[in-house]
């Protein structure tokens, strides 16, 4: 059996197209642009343009309305940056996507290859193993014991038994067996694209931490639009109806609200887990990403995860190494050739071709007339040739079923206990006539390492310092999960077998950190325990069992190499290198992302409070002391253009930039609770002290420059300094107890924004509705801007000084 050519599988995947099912083409840029008017806020702009564009109108259309093209422009100015925002996370999440593709065997040019089963076409040869997603719909070549679970189509509930020559469909489920399958149909032809339509239509859900952040901003708009219609009502009072504070209270209103917040959490989120992704952790869905910066527990599978899963045989013993070695062989469903297969059956092969055994030989001059896959029910597999059965498995399945008395059962399981102590993973070898599974002869041992992986140690440690507690949950021999557990520093006092959970209740299951010889259902209990414990639980899994286990979660972790389809597609996290390095990696790359959604809470609503406390009480001062400008108008301490200009100008690019920050001391402190405020108490308290010292620095020079610069000159110098200050503010929010690593995106963010200010400030004021300064005023301008951000960095430090002090008890 050779399969297709590469060059025969290349020209039918032009004639029949992808494997796969059509996707909704995103939106064009142009509606993206559009979807972000979508909102009431930008509804509130849109009127006062209007309004500013009639009253212009109505009044002859003589000179420029500033005023509406300055709304009109940073309306326009909003939606392309919400939209290029919007595509650049949509390109981030599709390379994601790409990423968490199922890949499957393929027979091409004679050889098994690990290909995307995108690429399939019909002809070509795949093998299917217990845990697989069938990828199309194909035929059956050879295998048996194929138990296919249909439901996905059918609706039944019971898994169907399949043999050569009958169909299985793609989107259905191998619950045990193995077999080779020739594909028929793909992509929409297949059973799967007959429902295709049913997946096309279904709308992503938004995160849990997107709905708390839009319920807290729906929460902070009814505040500030009672603060603007006051502030409106007062102006009314002062001034007669009057546009001028209409448009001011609207201004005000849509600046104090972050209207972009949505924007840059999306981004925040798109590129953090596109970080992720670089570090072998693909998250599949972005509400895992909150959870992971509050995960206490890492529930964690041995093989693989803490070791190489490079199994090595370093010895046989028994009676009959002849016979084992037979057995190794032809009780075996891996490939030499291609490395297809379960590392542990590769690792047997290995070792019997070095000691000159010619596996295809032998297959086919004993070939296979019955067998029993390996099930974890059982733990042993069992295949049927002329010569007889060879069985290999757990000792403690197949030592009682020898024909031996129970002394020397009760010798060998003693044995093999040894063995398991000195860190070796033991398989027993055994042979029966015919298809006998009792009454069997004894082979030998085989005595596997899979040492630890190198990193695994100090990712533990690192862990361990972060107050995340790791507990191991193996299918492996209780001395050997012992011995691996101390090797990688997991701390053993209590360690339990599958046998003993069943009776252990839930207070004493909390106490054991590791679990052997666990079924994979049982996985189940233990995350359910540990989550009604408080717990926030990481469990990794790989099999088709573990899929309960890994949904229960808070976050199930799937192996991306040796994880089966279904646990793949359950999970919230995958790894690509099956390594528990990477599930530290993932835990502080999502601690640093909700570190960076703080940032720039922290950033948008000091700057927003300075705002309304500058224009709510600039205007009550104004009104008390009869300030007008010389149209008679009541002089405002900024302009509904500069709040506007300052919401986007020093808001917008900071706030993105601090999304980028990087945080490598998040894993020296406990994780935060679950349901924890958004804004926790330190960040409420920078909040209210930092908008204070600036709104106050703001107000000084709205008392102090009118006799040196006159009433226009000291509202224009207070506001240059609202914005420059506010782009200095960005440095003081993201600094928390702990240092993050310098951010030249910020950098660049503030130098761009200090650029601009200044050159319009001095070249155009007056389309700023600002009035030239002289130089001196502007050195005044930027010290107090300095002065402001030494305050605000003082009060960062006192504030997170006493950060423990609101650290809630675990």
């Amino acid at each position: 059996m050779l399969g297709l050519t590469s060059e025969e599988a290349e020209k039918r995947l032009r004639a029949h197209g992808p494997n796969a099912l059509p996707e909704r083409p995103p939106p064009p840029f142009w509606r993206k642009a559009l979807r972000q008017l979508q909102n009431p806020l930008v509804y509130l702009l849109l009127f006062a343009f209007a309004l500013e564009f009639s009253l212009w109108f109505y009044e002859g259309g003589r000179g420029v309305p500033l005023e509406a093209v300055v709304i009109l422009a940073i309306l326009l100015l909003n939606a392309l940056l919400g939209a290029f925002q919007e595509k650049r996370s949509e390109e981030a999440l599709r390379r994601l996507k790409a990423l968490a593709e199922p890949s499957v065997w393929v027979l091409r040019d004679g050889k098994f290859r690990r290909l995307s089963a995108r690429g399939l076409v019909p002809g070509d040869v795949v093998r299917l193993e217990a845990g697989d997603r069938v990828p199309a719909d194909g035929v059956l070549l050879e295998g048996s014991g194929l138990l296919v679970d249909e439901s996905v189509l059918t609706g039944e509930s019971v898994p169907v038994e399949k043999g050569v020559g009958e169909e299985v469909f793609a989107g259905t489920l191998v619950v045990r067996g193995r077999a080779l399958m020739e594909v028929s149909r793909t992509g929409l032809s297949s059973a799967m694209g007959r429902i295709a339509h049913l997946l096309a239509g279904m709308e992503e859900e938004r995160t849990p931490l997107e709905k708390r952040l839009e319920a807290f901003g729906r929460r902070v708009a009814r505040w500030v639009f009672l603060l603007a219609f006051l502030l409106a009502f007062l102006g009314f009072l002062v001034e007669g109806f009057s546009t001028k504070v209409l448009l001011f209270a609207v201004a005000l209103a849509v600046a104090a609200v972050p209207e972009g917040l949505p924007a840059v959490l999306t981004l925040a989120l798109a590129l953090g887990v596109e970080r992720m992704a670089r570090r072998k952790a693909v998250v599949r869905r972005l509400a895992a990403v909150e959870a992971l910066g509050s995960v206490t527990v890492i529930a964690t599978d041995k093989t693989g995860t803490l070791t190489e899963n490079r199994m090595a045989v370093e010895r046989v013993v028994g009676p009959d190494l002849e016979g084992a070695l037979l057995a190794m062989v032809l009780c075996n469903d891996a490939d030499p050739v291609t490395g297809a297969g379960d590392p542990l059956e590769l690792g047997l092969l290995r070792y019997a071709i070095a000691r000159g055994l010619d596996v295809g030989a032998l297959r086919k001059a004993h070939p296979r007339l019955s067998e029993r896959p390996f099930d974890s029910a059982w733990k042993f597999m069992r295949v049927t040739t002329p010569l007889g059965s060879f069985l290999k498995g757990a000792p403690e399945a197949l030592i009682p079923r020898l024909n031996l008395s129970e002394g020397e059962k009760r010798r060998l399981l003693e044995e093999a206990e040894a063995y398991a102590q000195e860190g070796y993973r033991v398989l027993a070898l055994a042979f029966g006539e015919g298809e006998r599974e009792e009454g069997l002869r004894f082979l030998g041992f085989v005595l596997l390492l899979d040492p630890p992986r190198p990193e695994v140690p100090e990712a533990v440690a690192r862990v361990l310092r972060a107050g995340v507690r790791v507990v191991m949950v193996t299918g492996d021999h209780p001395a050997t999960a012992r011995a691996i557990a101390q090797r990688v520093g997991i701390p053993v006092k209590v360690l339990a077998t599958g046998e003993d959970l069943e009776a252990l209740s839930d207070e004493e299951l909390l106490k054991v950190d590791v679990f052997a010889r666990v079924r994979p259902e049982q996985k189940l209990r233990i995350v359910e325990v540990l989550q009604k414990a408080g717990e926030v639980v990481a469990m990794t899994g790989d099999g088709v069992n573990d899929a309960p286990a890994l949904k229960r979660a808070d976050v199930g972790v799937a192996m991306g190499q040796r994880g089966s389809d279904v646990a793949r597609e359950v999970a919230d996290l995958v790894l690509l290198d099956d390594n528990f390095a990477t599930i530290v990696a993932a835990i502080e790359e999502g601690r640093s992302i909700y570190e960076n959604i703080q940032k720039f809470l922290r950033f948008l609503f000091s700057t927003n409070l300075s705002e309304v406390l500058v224009v709510a009480l600039g205007m009550v001062f104004a009104a008390l002391w009869g300030l007008r400008d010389e149209a008679g108008h009541l002089l405002l301490p900024l302009t509904a253009v500069q709040i506007l200009w300052i919401n986007l100008v020093t808001d917008g690019l900071p706030a993105l930039a601090l999304a980028l920050d990087r945080n490598p001391g998040v894993l020296s402190r406990p994780p935060r609770p679950k349901e924890s405020p958004l804004l926790d108490p330190p960040s409420v308290h920078f909040i209210l002290l930092t908008g204070s010292v600036k709104g106050g620095v703001a107000l000084l020079l709205l008392a102090l420059l009118p006799g040196l610069v006159g009433l226009k000159g000291a509202q224009s110098a207070t506001f240059h300094f609202m914005a420059i200050g506010q782009l200095f503010f960005a440095y003081a929010a993201r600094h928390t107890d702990l240092r993050p690593l310098p951010n030249p995106y910020l950098h660049g963010a503030v130098v761009l924004g200090l650029a601009v200010q200044v050159l319009v400030g001095a070249l155009f004021p007056g389309a700023l509705e600002a009035v030239p300064l002289p130089m001196g005023a502007w050195l005044g301008v930027l010290l107090a801007a300095l002065f402001a951000w030494g305050l605000a960095e003082a009060v960062d430090r006192a504030v997170w000084k006493r950060g423990a002090a609101y650290a809630p008890p675990r």
